[in-house]
């Protein structure tokens, strides 16, 4: 049976009606089922569940954008991933109502691309592209690929023309099959150097076009949030092996170097464009696991700003606030890069001239960081929104930035 929701407001992400003073404080995850609704008894914010959905739900990988504006008809609304019968299937929720709407009911679903402009979802299962209407639900196919090309669709350009991603070798192919962990296939296929090529797919047409090839693990490919042409792509492999950031105009320019390493074990990654396109953000470690930064380099002129943060406040990704003034991260746990003592919570960061003052938004410390959280600011900047599995399942939540309890 579904959760009933006990809790609606009329603002954006449906904030709780009762008075913060009325809902339980709780430590966060250290009950299952945790409430509709609650306040950290670490940090003193309001937590909500965001989706009124049974079973596993999972919000977007923290660079690709889930929301759709609203429109005279339509409310606001976030695109996830929930299971049905064992499959992953893309839902909106009205991010006004929580109304819940199933937007697929395919095999194998894959892809987090969501068109702002034409009001659509862009994804792929098997060898064939689809998009789908969030609102009309008409589905239309794309391109399917020939048996030849192992490819999948990353991204989609400012203007909504163009879809973009990576062509691999069937010999990559069955590398990640013999070395299913990460940990295993990590160096694996970095060091094989297998070809790979990036693509554009034309949304009205289906025209393939490959743009760019490479003996090396093109990847984490993302387009520009503001101009239609300019494709950023990453050297993936161990960090402190690659210069990893790059750029390319997609109509025949050369891959500009975003970021160069400086010293031995230097790394740079986890890269994501600001929301007006300046800047490339990226965590900065130098050398790897002992001094921290959130770095921003312009993307023309070359120019970097760097944010220091402490081991404990490093989190494995960071996110940049609608308005740019604010910075948010999902934390980690001892095992990651950092090795933080007491890094398990979801971070607000405020820029204060060249270091970050943190503010803890949730304590993780019940939460399986083998599943990423994945922060992402609510469009009108008062909630953080994450996933976790501190109920023994993948959920979505929201965290209010405004502290309930003082």
């Amino acid at each position: 049976m579904k959760r009933i929701l006990l809790y609606f407001t009329s603002v954006l992400i449906l904030a709780i009606s009762s008075r913060a003073q009325d809902l339980p404080v709780v430590e966060t995850g250290s009950k299952t089922p945790m409430p509709e609704a609650w306040i950290d008894k670490d940090t003193g914010h309001k937590l909500i569940h965001l989706t009124a959905r049974e079973g596993d739900n999972r919000s977007f990988y923290f660079h690709n954008n889930p929301f759709l504006p609203a429109t005279g008809a339509e409310n606001e609304k976030m695109i996830f991933y929930g299971l049905v019968d064992g499959e992953r299937q893309l839902f909106s929720v009205d991010l006004k109502t929580r109304e819940t709407v199933q937007l697929t009911n395919k095999k194998g679903v894959s892809g987090e691309i969501v068109g702002k402009n034409t009001r659509r979802v862009f994804y792929q299962c098997g060898d064939s592209v689809f998009s789908t209407g969030v609102d009309d639900r008409k589905t239309r196919l794309i391109y399917v690929f020939p048996d030849s090309i192992r490819a999948n669709i990353t991204t989609l350009n400012a203007d909504e023309t163009l879809l973009a991603g990576a062509v691999s070798s069937p010999k990559e192919q069955d590398l990640f099959r013999q070395n299913p962990k990460k940990s295993d296939y990590f160096t694996v296929i970095y060091e094989a150097r297998l070809r790979r090529s990036l693509f554009t797919i034309a949304v009205a047409s289906g025209e393939f076009k490959s743009i760019y090839s490479e003996n090396a693990w093109l990847n984490h490919i993302q387009f520009s949030p503001t101009e239609p042409e300019l494709l950023m792509f990453c050297h993936e492999g161990p960090w402190h092996k690659v210069d990893r950031i790059w750029t390319i105009n997609i109509n025949g320019g050369e891959p500009q170097l975003m970021h160069k390493r400086t010293m031995d074990m230097e790394i740079a990654g986890h890269e994501f464009f600001s929301p007006d396109g300046n800047r490339i953000w990226f965590d900065l470690q130098l050398p790897r696991g002992e001094t921290f930064f959130l770095s921003g380099v312009d993307v023309k002129k070359g120019e970097e700003k760097r944010y220091s943060l402490t081991r404990d406040e490093w989190s494995i990704h960071f996110t940049l606030s609608p308005d740019q003034t604010l910075f948010a991260g999902d934390g980690g746990d001892p095992g990651q890069v950092a090795k933080a003592s007491d890094g398990m919570w979801i971070y607000l960061f405020h820029p204060e001239n060249d270091r970050f003052r943190s503010q803890r938004l949730v304590n993780m410390k019940h939460h399986d960081y083998q599943l990423e959280p994945n922060v992402h600011f609510s469009p009108d900047m008062k909630w953080i929104i994450f996933r976790a599995n501190f109920e023994g399942h993948s959920d979505i939540y929201a965290v209010e930035l405004r502290r309930s309890v003082q």
